[in-house]
């Protein structure tokens, strides 16, 4: 199945105004003040005028903090496409000692375990997170302090961080793998649905089915999806979430269930790895530790094994 080239009508852009007025009052309800952590550490929201400082704080470990960066390159330090807000936490000084995402999705990096405490204290004052992930120890300590006040968790998952360099060896190639259009979304909607209803519990297709489509199709429009398409019929699809120069983080990595055990998966990665490996100097991807097809597959792509990551899906959360 297909679908048409997204014209929106004046009822459409209605009521994508109306939900994005929505998503501004929701972003505008969560936390403001500054809090006073342990009488050294600040904590208040970030504006525009701190994104270079919260660029350079982040660059400093680009594998483990891509995903927030590709947040703030995509939709700026403060926008409703964030789905929450960023706050930072300085020390006396007046310097960074972290930058967390707090909402849908709960992210962070710091410097510090005091940092790490003062965020989750702020965190627990978000009422509709649907999760957090981390770095193992971290999300491990964060939730130490935030199980005290915060959301119940409904899920505990360990991800395994893989990364990918050059060289990337040379395979059959895969002609039909392109970018896909906005003609692709009725194909690529269910599969990635399909994927976070597996790793979730939740499936976004039934929870915010508008909202879900409309950032769907945003990806395609950012030229971040990829697929291969024959006949009508979905081979294989992956998700680029995040990109920068030296990190560039993939999410959703599919193949036709009909097509498994046929090598098109590792056609795909390899040919999908020469490709953005001349744009970037890594890639990276986070894999269910208990999906081991997934991990024989990225091992032999040439993608190596680089940390240990939690994510914790949260009760009562905006899912």
């Amino acid at each position: 199945m297909t679908y048409a080239q997204v014209t929106p009508n004046t009822t459409a852009l209605l009521r994508r105004n109306a939900m994005l007025a929505t998503s501004l009052t929701q972003t505008a309800a969560l936390p403001q003040p500054r809090w006073q952590a342990n009488g050294a550490l600040t904590v208040q929201p970030l504006t525009a005028t701190d994104e270079t400082e919260v660029l350079e704080f982040l660059a400093a470990r680009p594998l483990h903090t891509v995903i927030l960066v590709g947040f703030i390159r995509d939709n700026g330090l403060e926008s409703p496409l964030n789905r929450g807000r960023f706050y930072g936490c300085r020390n006396t000084a007046g310097e960074l000692e972290g930058v967390a995402l707090i909402g849908h999705a709960t992210l962070f990096e710091t410097r510090t375990e005091d940092a790490l405490t003062a965020f989750a204290q702020v965190a627990q004052t978000c009422q509709h997170t649907h999760m957090l992930l981390g770095e193992q120890e971290k999300v491990e300590q964060f939730w130490a302090e935030y199980a005290t006040g915060g959301q119940p968790a409904r899920l505990v998952c360990r991800e395994l961080l893989f990364e990918q360099r050059w060289p990337v060896a040379v395979r059959e190639a895969v002609p039909g793998l392109r970018l896909a259009t906005q003609a692709d979304l009725e194909l690529v909607a269910p599969v990635q649905a399909e994927l976070a209803y597996e790793e979730s519990g939740v499936n976004p297709l039934e929870r915010d089915p508008e909202g879900f489509r409309r950032r769907c199709a945003r990806r395609i429009e950012q030229g971040r999806v990829w697929v291969w398409v024959e006949h009508g019929r979905l081979i294989f699809k992956a998700d680029i979430i995040s990109e920068t120069e030296e990190v560039t983080y993939l999410e959703g990595i599919w193949v036709n269930p009909q097509d498994r055990g046929q090598g098109f998966g590792l056609r795909c990665m390899a040919q999908l790895g020469r490709t953005l490996l001349q744009e970037t100097k890594a890639l990276s991807i986070l894999v269910n530790e208990r999906n081991a097809d997934a991990h024989h597959l990225y091992r032999h792509a040439g993608f190596k094994l680089r940390g240990c990551y939690d994510t914790i899906f949260l009760q009562n959360g905006d899912n």
